[in-house]
């Protein structure tokens, strides 16, 4: 969403002056790094072995690792949903007048209680954080009239 000949003319960076400020660009950076981690804690804790006893014996599990790895993949998944919620919101609020459904309009306007849209560059990791914390509680399916489920 933040390139503008991939997301029909929307503004670079999804900012309203580009060029002078970097918009919502770091926030695009911020999610490919934790996909990338995401893609490493992937791998499967059970490749793992540790032999003892002579080497006849391996009775750790791997499962609190694992769960581990699945707690901060969680995390990781809520800070990417929330960047794509604050892109996704501060595109369509670019589109005005032109109208979105009913659910999502109520999803922008309890995301917009928390945080502004991006006008100029600003510290981003509060409105990140928000809009994560927003996804995690269930509280903007909430909003948007839809079943509220908790991913975290």
């Amino acid at each position: 969403m933040v390139d503008p000949t991939l997301s029909f003319d929307l503004p670079p960076f999804l900012t309203p002056e580009p060029g002078l400020n970097s918009g919502l660009m770091i926030a695009e950076v911020t999610t490919a790094a934790l996909m990338s981690e995401n893609k490493h804690l992937a791998n499967p804790c059970v490749t793992d072995s540790t032999p003892t006893s002579a080497n006849q014996e391996d009775h750790v599990s791997m499962a609190a690792h694992g769960a581990f790895r699945l707690k901060r993949m969680m995390e990781n998944l809520n800070n990417i949903l929330g960047v794509e919620l604050l892109c996704g919101a501060q595109g369509i609020e670019f589109r005005t007048p032109l109208k979105t459904s009913k659910p999502l309009i109520a999803a922008i306007a309890r995301l917009r209680a928390d945080v502004t849209p991006l006008k100029e560059d600003r510290y981003l990791a509060p409105d990140i954080a928000k809009a994560s914390e927003l996804i995690a509680f269930g509280e903007l399916t909430a909003a948007a009239g839809l079943s509220s489920v908790k991913i975290l």
